[in-house]
């Protein structure tokens, strides 16, 4: 077996808030809370969960981005969270991103040629003028924009098309892994299908590798192997993506499953109503997370006791009490 191209050791990620005339450290957002996971070379490991259960901070505190509080991120044998700035700037050649937002994540000042571009001149990737403008003309056709693109600036372009600009910006510098935040989110489902389809033909060519981040499933469950599924920092279950969306195992999974439309209007799915709102990452619950909306926890169990990941059958891990 070939080690993991990324490994994730218990990644944790509190934000500080300062309150009082002095500007202490009251109180801390728990965005991360212990998480870990690892990713092999030319796969896709979607992340799913709702708003806020620290989805994006992972895959930012992953590419250092964001600083982690503690933990370790291990790409291709390298301790990632102990790299220097000249040494992370080296490896971010082969880690880069995808934003959400294909309107903000672009330069409104800068010509697309030069959005792509930039990459080139910081890695000194190409040696001539020529070379440079080549390489931009190439990068935009791999994703299915036109040359005379690169004279233009991002207002000028769609959704879709933004998108596709941000792709061949991370593709610039020929990366191993890519961190899809929401990549598609912010499209219209159409274009989503589009963007997809994209990423899928990207990875086949160039061996990509994906932390796909988002809150669609169905999305998730096209373009992904793995699926790991997030609830208040925590990750609650891992599983193959067909055993995760046909046999789900922990009770929130059950409940985010349960609300996916169906489009065949004769099958019925028993939709799982989940009882109050998601706890605040500032106070988050003793024990389980998700104890104060699971509709079988146990006392005192589930109430003082913290679920670790364990393994139920081959590939599906589970963080829950009694199941698994």
């Amino acid at each position: 077996m070939n080690a993991p191209l990324l490994k994730v050791n218990n990644l944790v990620k509190h934000f500080p808030i300062k309150g009082g005339i002095f500007g202490r450290v009251s109180e801390k957002v728990h965005a991360v809370d212990g998480v870990s996971f690892e990713l092999d070379a030319g796969e896709t490991l979607g992340v799913v969960g709702e708003s806020g259960c620290g989805k994006s901070t992972t895959g930012r505190c992953i590419l250092r981005l964001i600083e982690p509080t503690s933990g370790e991120v291990w790409f291709d044998g390298k301790n990632v969270t102990n790299l220097g700035k000249t040494e992370l700037r080296a490896m971010a050649r082969d880690m880069q991103i995808i934003f959400q937002d294909p309107y903000a994540s672009l330069n409104p000042r800068m010509t697309v040629g030069s959005i792509i571009g930039e990459a080139l001149t910081i890695h000194k990737l190409t040696h001539s003028a020529r070379e440079y403008e080549d390489r931009i003309v190439e990068l935009l056709e791999t994703v299915g924009l036109n040359a005379d693109h690169m004279r233009r600036y991002p207002h000028e372009f769609s959704g879709g098309q933004r998108q596709r600009i941000g792709i061949a910006r991370a593709l610039a510098v020929t990366p191993k892994l890519i961190v899809c935040d929401e990549a598609v989110s912010a499209l219209d489902v159409s274009i989503q299908a589009q963007v997809i389809n994209l990423l899928e033909d990207l990875q086949e060519k160039f061996n990509l590798t994906y932390l796909f981040i988002a809150h669609d499933l169905s999305v998730v469950e096209h373009i992904s192997q793995r699926v790991a599924v997030m609830y208040l920092g925590r990750i609650v279950e891992i599983a193959s993506s067909h055993d995760l969306y046909t046999n789900p195992l922990h009770p929130y999974t059950e409940a985010l499953l349960s609300a996916v439309p169906i489009p065949d209007p004769t099958m019925k799915r028993k939709r799982i109503m989940l009882q109050g709102d998601v706890p605040s990452p500032i106070k988050p619950p003793s024990g389980c997370h998700f104890h104060t909306r699971c509709p079988i926890a146990q006392k005192p169990l589930c109430n003082t006791e913290s679920p670790t990941l364990k393994h139920s059958s081959d590939g599906h891990w589970v963080a829950c009490h009694l199941r698994g």
